[in-house]
């Protein structure tokens, strides 16, 4: 069943049931209101017979009898009892015999006041009458053909309206629920437009307050992430298959014209050393490509733990100057013992250490002195890390774009590197909420300063 027929037989079902309560209670209080109403007049027609009888001494039975028989007042069917404290009838208008006599019935009269009851078509009151001198016990009975016509009228009209308004709720509901599903059939139709190639398509948002807007809005940003994860993995092919071809043609030459002649082993072992050099460049060019595509990647599964920032520092030095024992790498710590806490945060150590080493290595290769310096500092806001040197600087017209996946600064075609450090230490820092910032001036060297918040 589609949501459409599924809607229209809910809202049928709906609304039939809120008419049918509806026409069931309007008949109940009805038919209560016809009740109450008559047995009021009955009282009243009884009580008005009795005060004849009894109250006005030139009142006789026969006269009274004669009074009833013109009485245009007269209920349909009606009859009219009067008995005394000993139990005999005083006055009788009871033809048809609807009225019984009864011994337990009078004095249960006697004893609450008022009883009401029914007899087929017939309603009968009985009441306790009483004068300056004694008690009298009256029954009426009489038909309501009247406003028993009214309820059976008012019965027919409700069952009619309730029978016509059948097939009326259905087209409603079927109007209603094309009217409520129109938005969701332009979002499907759109959605079917969109392709692999189209993923810059987006939907109407609408008034971006009801749920099909947010619907829409939580479409388009699944299609942004999308587009941005297609144009991560284009650009990452693109830029592996630019970065590796260089070292791979580099090696490929080598061989080739080692192989032309016969050399020396001291010919040949300088070519396998300079082919070395070039694959462990690619090799390192495709980790950090590897870890720049995951960075890249939404919902990463890191294995996140509480870690040290200062324990990472002094590991990523030990691991650098190992590399490269030129290096000279200066750790400064400026702590504040109030918020030591505060080198814990929680982190993928890994990430944070090559984040770290990229900076440091970076501050070296590009400083004649080959010297940086890694500042640690706890503060109230949080964890600072400044990496400083004196090297060449960056220009300004490329500071804002050195975190963009292969952009080299203008000025560093000096030192080998293939512009994707930075761009991976930036996802890094946003992985783990903090941000990162650089200020530079040419010739004067460069500082990058890493904030990270409280836990």
């Amino acid at each position: 069943m589609t949501i459409r027929n599924k809607l229209t037989l809910r809202f049928f079902l709906l609304v039939l049931g809120i008419i049918g309560v509806a026409s069931i209670v309007i008949y109940i209080f009805s038919e209560r209101h016809r009740k109450e109403d008559f047995y009021i007049r009955l009282r009243n027609k009884a009580e008005a017979t009795a005060k004849l009888l009894i109250s006005v001494d030139e009142m006789n039975v026969d006269l009274l009898h004669k009074i009833e028989k013109d009485n245009p007042m007269t209920l349909p069917a009606e009859g009219i009892v009067v008995w005394n404290y000993k139990n005999h009838v005083l006055f009788d208008t009871d033809k048809k015999g609807i009225i019984k006599q009864n011994s337990s019935l009078l004095n249960q009269i006697r004893l609450e006041g008022e009883v009401r009851m029914e007899n087929g078509d017939y309603e009968i009151l009985g009441f306790l009458f009483t004068d300056k001198y004694d008690r009298f016990v009256v029954l009426a009975a009489a038909k309501d053909i009247y406003g028993k016509n009214r309820i059976k009228d008012l019965k027919w009209v409700m069952v009619t309206v309730f029978g016509f308004s059948l097939g009326f709720i259905i087209l409603a509901g079927w109007f209603y629920a094309g009217r409520a599903l129109l938005p969701i059939s332009i979002i499907i139709d759109k959605v079917k437009q969109i392709k692999i190639s189209s993923l810059n398509l987006r939907l109407e948002e609408g008034n971006k307050v009801d749920e099909l807007s947010k619907l829409s809005q939580t479409f388009n940003n699944m299609l942004a992430r999308l587009e941005e994860g297609v144009k991560i993995q284009k650009d990452f092919i693109a830029n592996a298959s630019h970065e590796m071809r260089t070292p791979l043609t580099a090696m490929t030459g080598q061989l080739e014209v080692a192989l032309m002649k016969q050399r020396t082993a001291e010919k040949y072992k300088e070519v396998l050393e300079s082919v070395l050099e070039d694959i462990k460049n690619l090799n390192k060019t495709s980790n950090r490509l590897l870890l720049l595509a995951q960075a890249n990647t939404e919902n990463l599964d890191l294995e996140m733990e509480e870690i040290r920032i200062d324990d990472l520092v002094w590991q990523s030095r030990e691991e650098l100057i190992k590399l490269q024992p030129n290096y000279e790498i200066i750790v400064d710590l400026d702590m504040n013992p109030a918020y030591e806490n505060h080198l814990q945060i929680i982190g993928n150590s890994q990430l944070i250490k090559t984040a770290i080493i990229n900076l440091i290595e970076n501050g070296c290769k590009y400083s004649l002195n080959h010297k940086a310096v890694l500042t640690l500092k706890t503060e109230r806001s949080g964890l600072t890390i400044m990496i400083s040197d004196s090297g060449i600087g960056i220009p300004d017209k490329d500071l804002d774009h050195i975190f963009q996946p292969f952009y080299r600064a203008s000025n560093s075609t000096s030192a080998r590197g293939h512009g994707i450090g930075l761009s991976l230490v930036q996802k890094i820092v946003q992985i783990h909420k903090g941000t990162i910032r650089v200020k530079s001036k040419l010739g004067e060297g460069t500082i990058f300063t890493i904030v990270f918040p409280v836990l």
